[in-house]
C-alpha cells in the first residue's frame, strides 16, 4: 500500500514545485536516476508505465526508495485505464497521474485515498477532474498548451492546483514563465535527464540539475 497519505504526497510537491518523470526499462539505472534526484532535493518522482514489464521495474525501484529514500513519494504515470492503477497501487505507487482524464481510475485511486492527477487541456476538463476529487490537475501537453491557458484558469478558478507536464525545461526563462502563470508544480521529463548524461551515468550532472530547478521554482 502507499507510504504517504494525499495531503502528505501533495505537500511534498508544494515543497519542491517540481516532480521529475523518469522511465528506464533496466531498474538499477532507474534506481541511480531516482536516487540522484532525492539527492538534488526531490520529494516526489513519478516513474512512467511506457515499457514492457514496466511494473516489474516499478516493484523493484519502489522496495529500493523505501529503503534508500524514504521521504521520497514515488508515483506512477501514463497510466490510462483503471486495471493498471489498481496494479501499481497494489505495489505501493503514492500517487497516479495521467495523460488524460478517466473517472474510472478515479474511483479506484480515491477508494485507496491515493492521489490522482489526470491530464486535462480545457477548462471544462480541469472543472470535470475536480468533480471527481482530484486536488492536483496536470495540464498536458504544456508546450503546446503554454503558461497563458494557465493563467487563463487561474483567473476564474483561483482555488485550482495545476501541474504542467511536457516541454518543461530546467530552464530559468522556462520555469519562471510557468511559475509566473500559476502552476502548483511542474513534471519534468526528457529535458531534465538528457539521454548522454543517463549512458554516462553523471549522477551528479542530474542532482545539480535538480537543485537549480527547485531553487528557480521556490525562490
Amino acid at each position: 500500500m502507499s507510504k504517504f497519505d494525499k495531503t502528505t504526497v501533495i505537500q511534498k510537491m508544494a515543497q519542491t514545485r517540481m516532480v521529475p518523470v523518469f522511465y528506464h526499462a533496466d531498474a538499477e539505472i532507474a534506481k541511480q536516476v531516482v536516487q540522484a534526484c532525492y539527492k538534488g532535493g526531490v520529494r516526489a518522482f513519478e516513474f512512467t508505465n511506457r515499457g514492457d514489464f514496466a511494473h516489474e521495474v516499478f516493484a523493484d525501484v519502489m522496495k529500493y526508495v523505501r529503503s534508500e529514500c524514504p521521504e521520497l513519494a514515488l508515483g506512477v504515470g501514463s497510466i490510462v485505464d483503471a486495471p493498471t492503477a489498481s496494479l501499481y497501487i497494489q505495489m505501493g505507487a503514492d500517487f497516479v497521474v495521467g495523460p488524460l482524464l478517466n473517472a474510472e481510475v478515479a474511483k479506484v485511486c480515491n477508494r485507496r485515498c491515493v492521489p490522482y492527477t489526470p491530464g486535462c487541456g480545457t477548462v471544462s476538463e480541469v472543472g470535470q477532474a475536480q468533480e471527481i476529487g482530484c486536488d492536483l490537475v496536470k495540464v498536458f501537453p504544456g508546450d503546446v498548451l503554454g503558461p497563458k491557458f494557465v493563467k487563463g484558469i487561474m483567473a476564474p478558478m483561483p482555488w485550482t492546483k495545476l501541474m504542467v507536464t511536457g516541454g518543461v525545461e530546467p530552464t530559468a526563462e522556462n520555469l519562471q514563465a510557468w511559475r509566473k502563470a500559476g502552476v502548483f508544480c511542474v513534471g519534468m521529463g526528457s529535458k531534465l535527464f538528457p539521454k548522454d548524461r543517463i549512458a554516462a551515468q553523471d549522477w551528479e550532472y542530474i542532482s545539480q540539475q535538480c537543485k537549480d530547478s527547485i531553487s528557480l521554482l521556490t525562490t
